[in-house]
């Protein structure tokens, strides 16, 4: 996009062209957060709003790790509904994301790096800009209906990003997936359901006993 330029395309899900880039647009970002959306190849896509009931699951584990976190001293913090910029093409929102101290490194540097703002060629804000590195961690948890978005175009392209912990998180199956990136691809670390602890290994030490999760 030309610097000072504006996109022309209409903000309506289905249309193609979209980019990165395209969000440096204060009108189109505006409409972006407004909803639910993400760039898929270029498509705008909207995804469907969370429920109460997931998204109480999913804080609850959330707790329990950060409870973890503090006895262990071990640094890092989670934000929920983050934008990652894979590529110009893919812009997608996390349900979850995990990031270290070296991660908040990387980013800044990234954003540092990082073109100006295509409409009007200024710095970009650190503290505005999408995750562009690969976070330590990211959850994802599974929409009804969606599952496959999680389960096969995420999990490919989280796996190209580089991401080195991604979990599955289904809260109504009540089932939790954590696979751990190798040599490009994704393999099963642990995998629990129902009452069932989960002892990850990205936190030595943690135990997760899922029956504390799901109970609403």
């Amino acid at each position: 996009m030309p610097r000072g330029a504006t996109t022309s395309k209409p903000f309506r899900p289905g249309t193609t062209g979209w980019g990165a880039s395209d969000l440096d647009d204060p009108d189109v970002e505006a409409k972006w957060f407004q909803g639910r959306y993400e760039i898929i190849e270029g498509v705008l896509t909207e995804i469907p709003a969370a429920y109460f009931s997931g998204s109480r699951r999913l804080f609850r584990l959330q707790h329990r790790i950060a409870q973890y976190q503090e006895s262990a001293e071990i640094a890092g913090d989670f934000a929920n509904e983050v934008d990652i910029v894979i590529d110009e093409p893919r812009v997608v929102r996390a349900d979850a994301v995990w990031m270290t101290p070296q991660d908040d490194a990387r980013q800044a540097a990234a954003v540092a790096n990082a073109p100006p703002l295509a409409t009007t060629g200024a710095a970009r804000d650190p503290e505005r800009t999408r995750i562009l590195v690969p976070p330590t961690l990211i959850i994802e948890s599974l929409s009804p209906g969606h599952e496959s978005h999680d389960r096969r175009i995420k999990r490919k392209w989280y796996a190209e990003f580089g991401v080195p912990h991604y979990w599955l998180f289904d809260p109504f199956a009540r089932s939790l997936e954590c696979l751990v990136l190798e040599s490009g691809a994704y393999r099963a670390d642990q995998h629990a359901r129902g009452d069932d602890e989960l002892r990850p290994s990205l936190f030595p030490g943690l135990i997760v006993p899922l029956a504390q999760v799901w109970p609403d």
